[in-house]
């Protein structure tokens, strides 16, 4: 592909800019992308029982699922029975999001995939142990693709001819983030010309309910399972799991722009960095995560003036959602614009759940709208930060900021700016 002509098609220091040119979802508040942010806009929580859960006598019986739908215009029959559900649900959300750019043939070198995962092919090694743990001899032959977090990217390259970079990233619940930050300097550096990116997981099991469970990490409200996920508010007692995939294509813009395409937005900034300093808890004074959001502002050519609200990682914890709260009224020295998250509504789909909010924040940019946080009634955060409740709030048209933090001390943080 020949360099572009125009200035703006670069970047201040130089590098090529990148578009957002389709979006492709299977998460818990919908499989389109209206309706997504339909169900978010009314802040409404999807959490519900889980029959499998309450028969396996899981201590939380409850999570965030995708609704059903039909798989097999997406995937044969045949490789179905080869893949494991958050392969299958990243593969659907990839189909989607390509139907959607509708990419022109490209060199195959010049397109790459890069995703996402927390946890990977768990449901099918947790269901491997169970029930073939006592007879070796007696696993199933596709035991092995079915449980390598690889197996999504892989899956999406073959069936499309793209011979890219194929990357896989493992940086727990900042995943999805990362995968489309550095997908987006694949293309800012001339690598590749388009990227298919994005998170997925499905972490719906006995076994990681139980542990994230013994930890308290995860609500319990068996009881009342929709108002179980509440970010920022005073009454949290922890996240509800999630499931999904979220799948972006991302392209030059100089290529999108020729070729008409609808764009609905641009990767502008992005930064990643680690806490370092606990595996499973964030450092409470926020000094690593306010960092990173201000490099990913930075990255993007911008003040903290210029954000118009914040897609916080917001998971319904105590310590992390006031460790997120302590970060943001850092970065922006008690200026932050509006806050919020579509956890309460989702629940965390651990590591799809920065390409989800990503998708959604880049959306509700473009409509000028925040979306409130469900099952927000007193925020205890409310000294440091501006969260939204009860009703949409209506903002101008600006970047949207994007945080992910994950166990390990992960940060990543995404600017994303609407049109073109």
């Amino acid at each position: 592909m020949t360099s572009p002509q125009h200035p703006e098609d670069r970047t201040p220091d130089g590098r090529l800019r990148v578009v957002v040119t389709g979006i492709g979802v299977k998460s818990p508040a919908g499989n389109t992308l209206d309706e997504v942010v339909t169900t978010v806009m009314a802040a409404k929580s999807t959490a519900a029982l889980v029959d499998e859960l309450a028969e396996q006598d899981s201590p939380v019986r409850f999570a965030c699922r995708v609704p059903d739908f039909d798989m097999e215009p997406y995937i044969t029959r045949r490789e179905l029975r080869q893949i494991d559900r958050p392969t299958a649900l990243a593969l659907c959300a990839a189909v989607d999001a390509l139907e959607d750019a509708a990419l022109p043939p490209l060199p195959p070198d010049r397109v790459g995939v890069h995703l996402g995962t927390g946890i990977g092919g768990l449901p099918s090694m947790e269901a491997t142990a169970v029930h073939h743990g006592a007879d070796p001899m007696g696993m199933p032959v596709h035991t092995v693709p079915r449980t390598m977090s690889n197996s999504a990217a892989g899956r999406i390259a073959m069936r499309y001819g793209f011979q890219g970079s194929c990357l896989t990233y493992a940086t727990a619940c900042a995943s999805g983030t990362n995968a489309i930050g550095e997908a987006a300097r694949r293309i800012q550096y001339g690598e590749l010309d388009a990227v298919v990116t994005g998170g997925f997981d499905s972490a719906v099991t006995t076994i990681m309910l139980s542990g994230f469970a013994r930890m308290r990490a995860l609500s319990d409200r068996n009881d009342a399972p929709d108002q179980a996920s509440r970010p920022f508010d005073a009454d949290r007692d922890g996240f509800v799991m999630g499931e999904g995939a979220a799948v972006l294509v991302l392209e030059r813009r100089d290529a999108a722009l020729a070729r008409g395409a609808r764009i609905y937005g641009e990767i502008a900034g992005y930064a990643t960095n680690s806490d370092a300093f606990h595996i499973v808890a964030p450092q409470p004074d926020g000094a690593a995560a306010a960092a990173c959001m201000a490099r990913a502002i930075a990255d993007a050519g911008l003040s903290t003036g210029d954000i118009g609200h914040i897609n916080a990682h917001g998971t319904s914890t105590q310590l992390n959602d006031n460790a997120e709260a302590t970060a943001i009224d850092r970065c922006f020295a008690g200026q932050a614009p509006p806050v919020t998250s579509i956890k309460g509504v989702t629940g965390h789909l651990i590591g799809g759940s920065g390409a989800l909010e990503a998708a959604v924040a880049l959306v509700c940019a473009e409509r000028r709208t925040v979306p409130p946080v469900a099952n927000l009634t007193t925020c205890s955060e409310a000294d440091r930060i501006d969260v939204v409740a009860d009703t949409p709030r209506q903002v101008t048209l600006a970047p949207v900021l994007s945080n992910s933090f994950g166990f390990g001390g992960q940060n990543a943080c995404l600017v994303l700016t609407p049109g073109h």
